[in-house]
């Protein structure tokens, strides 16, 4: 079994500072192994390292880097076969969510489970998003 841990450079200019979290708290962006990419949960933080104050700003960041991670394999967001987002304050913040999400994610579809949390590691945070993809060589 080969298994390949996907590294975003420090000068990625979508994830620019929050590159130092993987170092910080011990893990990876993606691993690749079985034909799957499975994408460590994203957060709404800015390359600059702050926090919007939106759930729509936030939503998008957080895909957006889910996508670049993606590009960094040479996949695409259809490559997605199962999404999880965790989100505070559920019911105030899921129409926002919907709204940014319906704009950056077309089909086909992955599942998609959405599931509401009562923090995220910082203050300020939102939703956080994790997914898995499928490379279309499944030997990989």
């Amino acid at each position: 079994m080969t298994i390949h841990t996907v590294e975003v450079p420090e000068n990625n200019a979508v994830f620019g500072e929050t590159t130092n979290a993987f170092a910080s708290f011990g893990y990876s962006a993606a691993v690749r192994a079985h034909g799957l990419l499975f994408i460590a949960g994203t957060i709404g933080r800015r390359a600059d390292g702050t926090i919007p104050d939106t759930i729509e700003e936030q939503t998008e960041i957080a895909i957006r880097k889910i996508e670049e991670i993606l590009r960094m394999e040479n996949l695409d967001m259809s490559a997605l076969v199962d999404v999880t987002s965790y989100h505070v304050d559920i019911r105030r913040h899921l129409p926002g969510f919907i709204k940014a999400k319906q704009r950056l994610v077309e089909a086909p579809y992955p599942t998609w489970t959405i599931i509401g949390v009562s923090g995220l590691a910082s203050p300020g945070l939102l939703v956080e998003v994790r997914a898995t993809a499928a490379y279309p060589d499944a030997s990989r």
